[in-house]
């Protein structure tokens, strides 16, 4: 059974790589925009569901992004001078970030376009 202390000590370091995240410009705008995505939630009168969709695709491209920082730093690590298969592997980490972000970004527009239309137009 996990301890209390052991537990503390694991969301800990999940916070330290959270926090180490934040030295990319990547994560960082995602984070921006994660912030005005739970604007948007507490804002419009979205339904339960809808505000699901939307926390679950935040978390999705957030996470996604620190898997792709984490790929991206093994590898520094592992190949430090260039390296053309470990480009395209970053190359393909970036892509799948960028898929996410583009259906975070359909969804988003696909929920919230209604509401700001009624709202504003």
């Amino acid at each position: 059974m996990i301890s209390i202390k052991k537990l503390k000590k694991s969301f800990s370091n999940a916070f330290l790589g959270i926090k180490s995240a934040f030295t990319e410009n990547t994560f960082r705008i995602l984070f921006i925009i994660a912030f005005v995505v739970s604007f948007c939630i507490g804002y419009f009168p979205f339904e339960p569901t809808e505000r699901a969709i939307l926390i679950l695709v935040v978390a999705v491209v957030l996470s996604l992004e620190l898997i792709n920082s984490q790929i991206e730093r093994v590898l520094n690590i592992l190949k430090p001078d260039y390296n053309k298969e470990v480009r395209k592997i970053k190359d393909i980490s970036a892509g799948a970030v960028l898929v996410i972000s583009i259906g975070a970004v359909a969804v988003g527009v696909l929920l919230t376009l209604p509401y700001i239309i009624d709202k504003f137009l």
